[in-house]
């Protein structure tokens, strides 16, 4: 079984006061999540602490981004071991993730895929889980070359690694045009998608492998039109953005697999 996550990436959002009312507000809606579904947060990082520590749900939390580098002079840099740091409690570890790729990074960063795969093998060492993002512009879609990009991502990214190492990888396929944008991609198309990603970790390690890897789906998912994404059968689940924001639809998307 697949493991169904939905996360919640709060981009740069919020401040402390909102954090603590927010994160009142989910446990006091907790006992309606389903226990199947793993629930992820991705605060800003300096409100990874309180994202942490302040709930009484197992709330699971990430990192937006991390360096390429294990240490050294690079000014505001956060590196992965650091991230690893805040919570070293194996058994009730609840940082767990970090971003890596997200669309606006490789837009506003130029961060391109060599870069991407040093942060996962960084990420990794720390024994931390990469969510590895992935996707196509407008452009790129519109002259349907959407499968060529990202093959290109994902091949420069990830398929470095050994397969002991990428089982510990997720994948979110976002598409870049429906972003922020209140366009989203049809289930159809979604799930073309992430068969598509399925296939390219098949051919590169095995079926096995292919059929164990999480991949979420990234591009305005909502509670109006989660339930129809989630039912395809190769979306495991959701990197949500601005629905995450609130409590009570990002809750709601948790019951879409229902």
């Amino acid at each position: 079984m697949r493991k169904k996550i939905v996360a919640g990436n709060w981009k740069m959002n919020m401040h402390d006061i909102d954090v603590i009312q927010y994160l009142k507000e989910l446990d006091e809606l907790s006992s309606t999540i389903p226990t199947d579904v793993e629930v992820v947060v991705f605060p800003p990082a300096i409100y990874l602490d309180m994202v942490t520590n302040l709930t009484d749900y197992e709330l699971k939390s990430g990192a937006q981004d991390c360096s390429a580098n294990e240490n050294g002079a690079y000014t505001g840099e956060i590196s992965a071991s650091m991230l690893a740091s805040m919570d070293n409690e194996e058994e009730t570890k609840r940082l767990t993730y970090c971003l890596v790729g997200h669309s606006e990074r490789r837009q506003y960063h130029n961060e391109m895929n060599e870069l991407l795969a040093s942060k996962v093998n960084q990420l990794l060492a720390s024994k931390l889980m990469p969510v590895y993002c992935c996707g196509e512009s407008k452009e790129e879609r519109e002259s349907n070359n959407q499968e060529k990009v990202v093959k290109s991502q994902i091949t420069k990214g990830l398929f470095h690694l050994p397969k002991e190492k990428f089982s510990n990888v997720v994948i979110a396929y976002e598409p870049v045009w429906a972003i922020g944008t209140g366009l989203t991609a049809t289930s159809e198309q979604a799930q073309e998608m992430h068969a598509y990603i399925r296939s390219l970790i098949e051919e590169q390690y095995d079926v096995e492998t292919a059929n164990s890897t999480s991949i979420l789906y990234g591009g305005s998912c909502k509670p109006s039109n989660a339930k129809e994404l989630f039912a395809q059968p190769d979306i495991d689940g959701g990197l949500i953005g601005g629905a995450s924001l609130k409590p009570d639809s990002f809750i709601e998307i948790t019951k879409a697999f229902n």
